[in-house]
């Protein structure tokens, strides 16, 4: 029975792996990043970092890659460090990443630039609890062991959501888990409740017993970026490829709001999710992205990620976030602040 139930667990967790890892902000041995297609045509080419159902996957569902005047050749990456890491080798050009990620490479001194952010709802940011605990209020978990990813945007979301309710991460008993061991460990009650970002939320609420005992939402920014490296920046082709490279994820984020059942059967091939689970997944989180300035607002509230993980002793040092932004292709986007989409609201 045990190893049915070891065997059933990996199966869930198997496509997720190639995914769910871009909010992370520690990387594994095997995540490399490897060859991959080249689309469009011309002098110039960009080399693009992606994951697994990214950036490639949607701009070609929503038809962004047709007749494109430069190249884009695409490298595939399991998570988000990973990705920086090869900005930092300038071995990509740019590539898109959480909010986690930019603090760890910045802390580790890589040069990276941030040169553009979303900002999604983040309610698929949770704690989630088994169906019948007792567990009803964060206050709850005082003394209570909870799975995490360490160095996590739900790192980050276990911390805060703790102090916001008079705790401190001390209270607590941190189970240090990657997804996988965390989700067996949940499933066989080895820890009170788990740490997580979508779409592993929509799978835990779905497929795991699990209901929401809170979530990101006033805890969590909401942010995601592109990040690209200071040389091809210097470089005027690319730096002008990379400013239409980022209108056509924009439209292409358009898209995916108008259009979440198309998109979450595209995303759902691509990744190995159920689609049921795509599309919680999609409606949740994914698809209320909308593009914002890289402003003082969101350097502000990376900062805070930054010193928080720098108290708990997960960074090298402190350093300024805003030295890692570019601003120049902000144009007139909205604020950081600004709301995101939501299918709950119909807008």
């Amino acid at each position: 029975m045990r190893a049915r139930t070891t065997t059933a667990l990996s199966a869930l967790l198997l496509p997720l792996a190639l995914l769910a890892a871009g909010c992370s902000g520690t990387s594994s041995a095997n995540s490399s990043g490897g060859g991959g297609n080249t689309d469009g045509k011309g002098s110039v080419t960009l080399n693009v970092g992606d994951q697994k159902g990214g950036s490639e996957a949607v701009l070609r569902a929503a038809g962004e890659l047709d007749d494109l005047p430069y190249k884009i050749r695409w490298s595939t990456f399991t998570s988000g460090p990973p990705l920086l890491e090869a900005v930092n080798a300038k071995a990509i050009d740019i590539g898109a990443v959480g909010n986690t990620p930019p603090v760890f490479a910045g802390a580790a001194k890589s040069k990276i630039k941030i040169v553009a952010a979303t900002h999604g709802t983040s309610y698929g940011e949770a704690i989630v609890v088994k169906k019948g605990s007792d567990l009803r209020t964060v206050s709850d978990l005082k003394g209570k062991s909870v799975a995490v990813a360490q160095g996590s945007s739900a790192h980050y979301q276990l911390a805060s959501s703790l102090a916001k309710a008079g705790l401190s991460i001390n209270d607590v008993r941190v189970s240090l888990l990657q997804p996988a061991d965390a989700l067996a460990a949940f499933t066989r009650g080895k820890v009170d409740a788990w740490a997580i970002w979508d779409p592993y939320t929509s799978q835990a609420l779905r497929q795991a017993d699990a209901r929401v005992l809170t979530t990101g939402q006033g805890v969590v920014n909401g942010l995601g970026f592109q990040v690209a490296a200071p040389a091809a920046l210097a470089d005027d082709a690319k730096s002008k490829v990379i400013g239409d490279y980022l209108r056509r994820l924009r439209r292409a984020q358009d898209w995916v709001f108008k259009h979440p059942e198309e998109w979450a059967k595209v995303w759902s091939k691509e990744t190995g999710l159920p689609y049921e689970t795509a599309l919680d997944s999609v409606r949740r989180s994914h698809g209320t992205r909308v593009a914002v300035a890289v402003d003082d607002q969101a350097v502000a509230s990376e900062q805070q990620i930054a010193d928080t993980f720098a108290d708990l002793g997960l960074t090298p040092r402190r350093f300024s976030f805003a030295d890692l932004v570019d601003t120049r292709f902000n144009g007139d986007l909205p604020p950081s602040s600004t709301a995101p989409r939501s299918y709950r609201k119909g807008r």
